[in-house]
C-alpha cells in the first residue's frame, strides 16, 4: 500500500501540532508549567538598537492585563487577543526619554497565517508607546515582525516569538 502525500495545509497543521507537542513536552507536560513558561516570556522584552535609541517590544495576552492598564491603552481584554507594545527610548543620563516613531508590525502563527497589527500611539505622561492587538487561538506561537523609524537615521527591525496557552 502506497502512502498518499499530504496536502500543504494538512502538512502545515501536522507541523504545527508537532511543534505544540514539543512545547508541551519541554514544559513538563503540565498546563501550569506551560502557563509559567508563557508568563516568563511575557516578562522578557525583545530589544533592538535604532541608532542611539533603544527599541523595546513585548506581547502579552490581553486577558492578563489589569482593568486600569487595559483602559489606559484602550485595549479590550479577551482570551483570543494579544497586546503588542513597542517603546522607543533615548538615554538621558540615568533616565530615558521617549522618542516618537513610526511603528509597523505583523504577527504570523505556526500555520503561516499573517496578520497586520494596527499600531497606535498611546501617551502616558512624558512617555509614548505604540500598541496594537493581534488575534491568537491558543495554544499557538506567534512570530512578531516589527519595523521602527524614529527619524534621524534611527531605524530598526526586530523579530521575536511568543508562545500562548489557553487560560
Amino acid at each position: 500500500m502506497r502512502m498518499r502525500e499530504l496536502h500543504r495545509p494538512t502538512a502545515l497543521i501536522a507541523a504545527g501540532a508537532f511543534v505544540l507537542l514539543l512545547l508541551t513536552a519541554c514544559s513538563g507536560g503540565s498546563p501550569d508549567a506551560a502557563r509559567e513558561h508563557a508568563n516568563a516570556q511575557a516578562r522578557e522584552e525583545a530589544l533592538a538598537r535604532a541608532g542611539d535609541a533603544t527599541v523595546r517590544a513585548n506581547a502579552i495576552p490581553t486577558a492578563l492585563l489589569g482593568e486600569a492598564v487595559a483602559k489606559q491603552y484602550g485595549i479590550v481584554r479577551g482570551d483570543n487577543a494579544v497586546m503588542l507594545m513597542v517603546g522607543v527610548r533615548l538615554p538621558a543620563g540615568a533616565q530615558e526619554t521617549a522618542l516618537p516613531a513610526r511603528v509597523t508590525a505583523t504577527a504570523t502563527d505556526l500555520l503561516g497565517k499573517r496578520q497586520t497589527i494596527a499600531m497606535r500611539e498611546v501617551r502616558s505622561g512624558e512617555f509614548v508607546d505604540y500598541v496594537g492587538t493581534a488575534t491568537v487561538i491558543a495554544p499557538d506561537t506567534l512570530r512578531f515582525d516589527i519595523a521602527v523609524d524614529a527619524g534621524a537615521g534611527r531605524r530598526a527591525t526586530l523579530q521575536f516569538n511568543r508562545d500562548f496557552f489557553p487560560r
